[in-house]
Formats: structure tokens, sequence, C-alpha cells
């Protein structure tokens, strides 16, 4: 099967999971639904937004580093995030320190859901949608549509192009906003309640987690101030340079030269200032072993080559500093001056036991309906 026939099964599969959501069209998060699995809003009709954020996959795209567009020839050079627990990222704003915090893509450029669901259809790589007046027209395809959002929105919503295009995104928001993205089911959450155990190479996994003295993990992925707090999302939300190297074989496919730099959070048109160059934002760890490759770019296949890229920084062995999945050094660090050096140094160098420990740790936060993967 090619690339394009997988991705128009993925667009039929999506077209008949909106037809079976009809009868919940009269609530905003039932709209919302439909339109995230409407294959009908990308150009040629064969990508939804569940085509990159698979539902069954932790609402990631675990088939490539990035995800190939509607016209299927179409790929970028970022790797689709999940979409679990990102209604809980704050809008993107600065905090009393002047950092930059929130948002939504790893740039934050989308300072909301509503404005994250709006970016995809208009996007010539993505869904590759001309202008929201085609959007909207194709919303108008659709009855049921009609009728639902003139329920919701007004009469008219969508004679009006950018009104109508405001209310398709508010649909999605709200479906995303739905618990069900947000359960905090994980067997970490049970342990948490005392319904189950962690068994002793997961203990030693949290500690390690939660320990300053011997890594540096919840410095930027703790967000409440004590370990174990419930609901946790295991993201600060802040942006970092932590060097993550470019990924040749993505842009080997997808033509982008090797050697340019993706700015990041320079790329967000309020945070240009050279001191945000090579940032990105933290992602939550939830779902994290299940929603590989890995990193902004999905340059990392593998959960454990993440924990030993992070490892490298206090590592002097020679053999720490090889990725293991290509046998090679991890490749160079894209900009230089802006490298978190401090928070990346202020661990201890791990042993392969507590590599291990960390990973087990971090499948641990694998939502219940999840937990089947982990088996893969």
């Amino acid at each position: 099967m090619t690339s394009f026939q997988h991705f128009a099964a993925i667009g039929l599969f999506s077209l008949c999971v909106a037809g079976a959501q009809a009868q919940n069209l009269e609530t905003l998060d039932g709209l919302g639904e439909a339109l995230f699995f409407d294959v009908n809003l990308s150009q040629n009709r064969t990508q939804s937004c569940a085509s990159c954020h698979d539902p069954e996959r932790g609402f990631a795209d675990p088939r490539g580093a990035a995800s190939i567009g509607d016209d299927g020839v179409s790929l970028g050079d970022r790797n689709a995030p999940t979409v679990t627990y990102a209604a809980l990222a704050p809008a993107f704003h600065r905090n009393k320190d002047g950092r930059w915090i929130g948002g939504q893509f790893h740039d934050g450029r989308a300072a909301t859901l509503e404005d994250q669901a709006g970016g995809p259809p208009l996007n010539p790589i993505e869904m590759g949608m001309p202008d929201q007046a085609s959007v909207v027209a194709r919303l108008r395809e659709t009855e049921d549509y009609v009728t639902a959002f003139e329920a919701r929105f007004g009469a008219g919503v969508l004679d009006n192009a950018e009104l109508g295009y405001e209310a398709m995104t508010q649909a999605i928001a709200a479906f995303e906003r739905r618990d069900s993205f947000s359960p905090f089911d994980s067997k970490y959450d049970r342990y948490l309640r005392g319904e189950v155990e962690l068994t002793r190479e997961e203990l030693l996994g949290e500690t390690l987690f939660f320990s300053q003295q011997f890594t540096n993990c919840n410095l930027c992925h703790q967000l409440h101030s004590r370990p174990g707090a419930e609901r946790e999302t295991f993201t600060n939300y802040d942006y970092f340079n932590i060097g993550v190297p470019n990924n040749t074989d993505l842009r080997g496919m997808n033509g982008v030269k090797l050697d340019k730099t993706d700015n990041g959070l320079a790329d967000n048109p309020l945070a240009k200032a050279p001191e945000n160059y090579g940032k990105f934002k933290v992602p939550t760890l939830r779902n994290v072993a299940v929603t590989g490759p890995y990193m902004h770019n999905g340059v990392f296949a593998d959960l454990r080559t993440v924990v030993l890229f992070y490892n490298r920084y206090n590592s002097k062995a020679v053999e720490r500093q090889i990725n293991p999945e290509t046998g090679k050094i991890f490749g160079p660090m894209p900009v230089m001056q802006t490298l978190a050096f401090q928070e990346l140094t202020e661990g201890d160098a791990l042993d392969d036991a507590e590599i291990d420990a960390l990973v087990a740790f971090m499948k641990t936060l694998t939502d219940a309906r999840y937990e089947h993967l982990l088996d893969e």
C-alpha cells in the first residue's frame, strides 16, 4: 500500500466515524468530535485531525517523525504532539519572570486550543485548504452541520467565513477539553490513590525522577510543587534549548536543507528575540511511552534513547555519547548560544539500571486505555 493509499484508508475510516457521531451534534463537544474525524475539511478529502492525532495511539502519530500531508506528498519538519492533556496547557503568555509559557504547537504560536484547531486546515503541507471560506463551504455541504452550527452559534453563522471558521475551532476545542482526553487514570495515578503498587524498578525511577540530587527531570517536567501531587501534567510549559540534533533522515525525505536551523520558539511571531532561538516547549510526559517518535522533530524512535541523550550531558564516558539507534555520536547541537547548559548538567551520570528505571517510571504515566500498547 502506498503512503497516499494508507492515508486515504484512514480518511475513509474517519469519515465513517464522523457519520456515527451525527446523533451527538446537539452538543458543542459532540459537534467538535464529528469535525475532528471529518476528512472533508481537507483539500483532497483524505485527511482529518484524527489522521495525525490517532485516538487509538494516544492522539499522536506513530507512523513516522512527521506526518504526511493531505496531498500524499508533503512532509513537515516537526513531529505531531499528543493531544492528550493539551487542554490543560495555559494560554501562551509571559510569566512574572518574563519567560514565555504555554500555548500549543512546539513553539506556542497557537495561544489556545481554538487557535491550534484553526491551523492545520489552512496549512499547505497539512490539510491544504486555501482559505477559511473554502473550509466553511465544506461545512455547509452537510445539512446536519448547518443545523448544529446555527443551533449553537446563531442563524447564518456559516454564511460568514470568519465567524463560521471561528465556530468550527470552538467546537473542536470543546471536544479536546473532554475529561476523556485528560483522565489521570494511569498506573501512577492509581498508585497515588493507593489502588496499586509500583514495582521496585518503577519506584527507583520515581525517586530518580523527582530527586534533584540525582537527576533534573522534575526541573522541567513537574508542574505542581510536591512530588506525587494529583493531576500532575509532567511539564512546566516552559521553553528550553536542549540541543536536540537535526533529524537528517526526515530531512532527506522532506527536502529541508540538512543544515537549516529550526528556530523553535523564535518562529512564534510574539517571541522572535535572539534569546529564544532553538527553544521548544517542554512536552507533557503523560502517555510518553506510547506516543513516539520523540523530540520536536521525531529524531529518536525509542524512549530509552531520549534518556541516554539527556544523560550524555552528565557523563564523561565515551560510550555515553553514542546514539544507540545510529551507532554514532549524537548529532551536533543546532543552536549553541541558547543551550540550557545549567539545567542539563545539574544531574549525575546514570548507570544502565537507573536509565531503565526512569523508562519504567515513565511507562507508568500511560493512560489506562493505552496500557496495552506498552506490550507492543
